[in-house]
Formats: structure tokens, C-alpha cells, sequence
């Protein structure tokens, strides 16, 4: 048969054709397979990096470290604000009603404990400084007739009957005047107007004062003169102690369990100041339900009246529960193209291995490594960028 008239090709032609086809199609397929393949997940990163080997001249511009369990107190970073020393301030409430007629402090006063600060005219003043006036006098006359009948009754004057009943009202007038007193002394009437009504002289129209009820800075006056006052309601002054103030500060997470009362801490202002020294005095049994954190007291001196009222503040806590965990270098970190941190490790042939690394705490320059390392390997602390240089393809 002629070659040329049996489908145009040799036998031989038709072979090679066929080798040809067999070889488009394979490619083809696996072409198709790479394309799947390209869709799912890419392998991790330590999978493509191969692990790298240096000559003993390369092996001199890096430095290992040997990863060793170690023990670190955690310091607490927070953001907090700061409020009054809230066992060192009070509202000062009015004791009695009346309209104010002088105001003798201004905000930012330094004032001592019974010291003036108001002055109202008060018919409740008026009235307590009459009952105690009508007491007194009620209480000498029923003690002298109670005297009285006493005497009476040991010479059968008046029946003992009638002498034990003087001696009872002489006792509730006695009562009632120490309980006019009582008032009086709650509104703070000067001791000197208290004596001059007791002797029977005549005093001056006395006024009602509003007195300090502890020594401190007057933060706050809302009340003008004339303004009426209400016993009991009206808010009139807040004093407070500045010498010491409060701070909240707020924690989160993993640093609640870390701080624990009587922590130290430091309050920094950002003023470029030195830091404030401060202690926890308390924590918060419950979350914020606005912040989702826990609030932390910290008690903190304050000189020179550097903290404000509502201030922000940091917070530094250095935490007294000592804890253990892998440490390692803070330089011996490195991060890949998808920023997850890695080191190189020491392996037994000489190699070096690219290691994925779960970080903790910060201890200062240290990292705790939480997952990823054992006790006894070695990493490279210094030259780990050369080492991921040499590492590339």
C-alpha cells in the first residue's frame, strides 16, 4: 500500500502524532489539577521554607540562646480616671431652710474643719434658738419645785405621790432642754451665742452658718445669695481632701485576674512629670455595663494638686504574682509576608528552622511564648535577619 494514499501520514508519523497528543493531554489534565488546586489553602509557611545551613565564617555573625523557663510579674497597662478621695470629701447639705444672705468662701478655698462658709436667715434657726430658750427656762423651774417637794415631803408638806410626780416632769423638762441643745448644736451656733443663752443675756439676731464639717479645699459652690435653701436637700458646698485622690482605672480580659489589691502602681499624666506612686485599694465585684471592664481603685498621693477631677490618666500596675513561662529574646522574634511571628531554631544537624511562635506577655525585652517552643532549644537571638536572607530563594 502506498504510504501516501493510507491517510496522508507514515506509520511512523502517526506514532510520533499520537505521542504528541498523548502528551497535550496530559499536560492538559494537569493543568486543570493545578487550577483546583490553586483555590484552597496555601501551605503553611514553614512547609515552603526549607530549613538553612551556614559555613562556620557565616556561623559567627549570630548568636543563639537557649530557651529556659523563667519567672516575671506582669505590669498592668490602663487607661483610668481620676475622682475625689471620696473617704476624704463631702457634700455639704444645708441644716436648715432659709434664704442665703452672705457667702464667706469661694471655690478653691482652703477651709478648716467648723469654719464659716455661709450665712442664711433662718426661721428654723429662729425657732431652735427659741425652744431652747423656753427648754431651759421650763427645765430650771420644774428642777427647783421638784427640789421643792422634796424637802416638803420629809416634813409631810406634800405627799410623796406628789413629790415623785416633780421629780418626773422635772426629769422631762431636763430631756427636752438637752434635746433643744442638741438641735442647736447641729446647726452649728457659735458655742459663745449657746453660753450667752443659757446665762439669760440677751444675743444679737442670730443667724444660721453653714460650717465645714472637715478640713479641706472647697471644689464646688452651687449656691448664690439669695438663693433659697431647703433643710436636708439642698447641696451647698463639696469639700475635699486633694492631698490624695482616687484613680479608676479600666481592666480588661486576661489582665482582671492579674491584679490583685495592694498591687503598686504608677499614674502618669502625660505632663511630662515624674509618675505618681499608688497602691489598689480596691476592685469592682462587678463589670461596667457601658465599658464591659473591670474598675480598679488606685489610692494615690497627689502633691501640688496635680490630678483634676475627671482627669485621664495611665495607669501602670505592677502586678505581685510571680509567674512562670518560656522566655526569649524580644529581637529573636521575627514576622513572615502575613505578619505571624516566627523564630529560627537550632536543630541537631546544624540547620536552622523556621518556628511559628504564639506570643504572651512582654516582660520588658522578653517575649513569654505560649505555644510553639520547648525548654532546652536554641534560637537565634542575633542575625536572625541574616539567617531569613540566606533562607530566600
Amino acid at each position: 500500500m502506498n504510504p501516501e494514499t493510507s491517510g496522508g501520514l507514515s506509520p511512523v508519523a502517526r506514532r510520533a502524532t499520537r505521542s504528541v497528543l498523548s502528551v497535550l493531554l496530559l499536560a492538559t489534565a494537569l493543568g486543570g489539577c493545578s487550577g483546583h488546586a490553586g483555590q484552597e489553602a496555601a501551605p503553611p509557611a514553614d512547609a515552603i521554607a526549607h530549613d538553612v545551613t551556614l559555613t562556620p565564617a557565616q556561623l559567627k555573625h549570630i548568636r543563639l540562646d537557649t530557651v529556659a523557663r523563667s519567672d516575671f510579674r506582669r505590669t498592668v497597662e490602663a487607661a483610668g480616671t481620676v475622682d475625689f478621695d471620696n473617704d476624704q470629701a463631702t457634700t455639704v447639705l444645708a441644716p436648715f431652710s432659709g434664704p442665703v444672705t452672705r457667702l464667706l468662701v469661694a471655690v478653691g478655698a482652703k477651709v478648716a474643719k467648723g469654719q464659716p462658709l455661709a450665712v442664711v436667715s433662718s426661721p428654723d434657726f429662729a425657732a431652735a434658738v427659741g425652744d431652747y430658750r423656753k427648754a431651759l427656762d421650763t427645765a430650771r423651774t420644774l428642777r427647783r419645785l421638784a427640789d421643792q417637794d422634796r424637802d416638803l415631803v420629809a416634813h409631810q408638806g406634800v405627799s410623796a405621790r406628789e413629790a415623785a410626780q416633780a421629780q418626773t416632769d422635772a426629769a422631762n423638762a431636763e430631756a427636752d432642754r438637752d434635746a433643744a441643745l442638741q438641735a442647736l448644736q447641729a446647726m452649728h451656733v457659735d458655742p459663745a451665742d449657746i453660753a450667752a443663752i443659757r446665762a439669760g443675756r440677751p444675743v444679737a439676731r442670730v443667724e444660721g452658718v453653714i460650717r465645714a464639717p472637715l478640713a479641706g479645699t472647697v471644689v464646688e459652690r452651687p449656691i448664690t445669695p439669695g438663693q433659697w435653701l431647703q433643710a436636708g436637700n439642698t447641696p451647698c458646698f463639696t469639700i475635699a481632701d486633694l492631698s490624695r485622690a482616687w484613680v479608676q482605672a479600666q481592666l480588661f480580659g486576661a489582665d482582671v485576674d492579674a491584679v490583685q489589691q495592694g498591687d503598686p502602681a504608677e499614674v502618669s499624666t502625660g505632663d511630662a512629670g515624674r509618675p505618681l506612686a499608688g497602691t489598689v485599694v480596691h476592685l469592682s465585684a462587678e463589670v461596667d455595663p457601658d465599658t464591659r471592664a473591670v474598675l480598679a481603685r488606685v489610692l494615690v498621693d497627689n502633691p501640688g494638686d496635680r490630678l483634676k477631677k475627671q482627669m485621664y490618666v495611665r495607669v501602670a500596675i505592677h502586678s505581685r504574682q510571680v509567674r512562670s513561662g518560656l522566655l526569649v529574646p524580644v529581637a529573636a522574634v521575627l514576622r513572615d509576608d502575613d505578619n505571624l511571628p516566627f523564630v529560627y531554631v537550632a536543630r541537631p544537624d546544624g540547620s536552622f528552622a523556621r518556628r511559628h511562635v504564639t506570643l504572651g506577655y512582654r516582660d520588658g525585652d522578653r517575649y513569654d511564648i505560649l505555644a510553639g517552643l520547648r525548654a532546652g532549644e536554641r534560637v537565634v537571638v542575633d542575625g536572625g535577619i541574616f539567617v531569613r536572607f540566606m533562607q530566600s530563594p
